[in-house]
């Protein structure tokens, strides 16, 4: 039986640690449809999936 691990959830400042871009480059590719969205867990609280953010970040390297 495999069991497969919850998808873990990045915080802004990750993101940005992990694609080099500033806040306001990746709120810019995501009002153009061009960067993951982000999903909203309260009020004042978004995070990217990470597995969506690795998918971008490959497919921008190539």
């Amino acid at each position: 039986m495999t069991t497969q691990q919850p998808e873990r959830l990045l915080k802004i400042s990750e993101v940005m640690d992990r694609t080099s871009l500033s806040r306001a480059h990746i709120y810019t590719l995501m009002s153009r449809g061009d960067f993951p969205a982000q999903r909203k867990l309260g009020h004042r609280c978004v995070r990217w999936v990470e597995s969506e953010v690795d998918a971008w970040t490959r497919r921008v390297a190539t």
